[in-house]
């Protein structure tokens, strides 16, 4: 458990990540912001988990900033969420501010997020920093800082321009406007929809779970490294890390496993 605003349970090298403020639907207090980044990190570097499903308790996803937090924000230390605190960098490109959202992209195994109720603000940049999006049909989702007079600035320049055109962005991103599920997937936002999201994201991460560790971390790692570099990059990329996984003992046992028409047995990554 990473704290009781965020909770982990891991089964059968399945993270199940829960944001746990049902009362306020998961909104972001300096607390909230805490506490997801302190998850994110302790799972980055949790050898045993091989894929991570994320999803809210309550009656929705996340529904962004708490403005009531937001308001005191100014007078409080940067243990509590300051707006000093929260802009604030580490050791990474990211500032506090945009961690929760991008912890999920640097994770080195896939996330699943598991959306239901509302995803809106920061709620919907949380979704769009996990690898596959699952929406139950209700679902409303929005980039909504413009209503407070804001932009995006939870490392939405780093998530959206994988999903949409430029010019969807800036509509999505001017207006704050509310997008059914439905709309949602014909834009690209989400990856699918289903009556039982939580269900659906958990089945494919034990898919996920089920195949070689070592081959979906670096998969992970080549398509977010590749994907906007040039071609010699991802090309070389793409010879490198083939090269480190042929013949380790993962790929044998992959190898072997489909010979012997059985269910392989992975070692978690060293």
């Amino acid at each position: 458990m990473a704290s009781d605003l965020v909770t982990i349970e891991v089964a059968d090298g399945v993270a199940d990540v829960r944001l746990n403020r049902p009362e306020k639907y998961n909104a972001l207090s300096g607390d909230m912001f805490n506490a997801i980044i302190e998850a994110g990190q302790q799972l980055a570097t949790a050898k045993e988990v091989r894929a991570v499903v994320l999803s809210g308790n309550g009656r929705g996803f996340c529904a962004g900033l708490d403005m009531e937090s937001f308001a005191g924000m100014a007078g409080r230390d940067e243990s509590g969420g300051s707006v000093d605190g929260l802009l604030s960098r580490g050791d990474g490109p990211e500032n506090r501010a945009q961690r929760p959202a991008y912890v999920w992209k640097r994770l080195p195994v896939p996330v699943i997020c598991a959306m239901h109720g509302v995803a809106y603000g920061g709620g919907a940049q949380i979704a769009l920093g996990a690898d596959i999006r699952i929406a139950a049909p209700e679902t409303k989702m929005s980039i909504m800082e413009i209503k407070w007079g804001l932009i995006p600035d939870m490392s939405l320049t780093q998530t959206l321009r994988d999903l949409v055109p430029l010019d969807v962005a800036k509509e999505l991103t001017f207006t704050g406007r509310v997008l059914s599920a439905q709309q949602a997937l014909e834009l690209g936002l989400i990856t699918r929809i289903a009556e039982d999201p939580m269900a659906a994201a958990m089945d494919l991460a034990r898919e996920i779970a089920g195949k070689s560790p070592d081959a979906v971390r670096a998969g992970k790692a080549l398509l977010e490294t590749a994907w906007h570099a040039d071609e010699r990059t991802g090309l070389e990329l793409e010879a490198s890390m083939q090269a480190a996984l042929i013949g380790q003992p993962n790929q044998r046992e992959a190898i072997m496993a489909n010979f012997e028409k059985r269910a392989p047995d992975f070692a978690d990554p060293e």
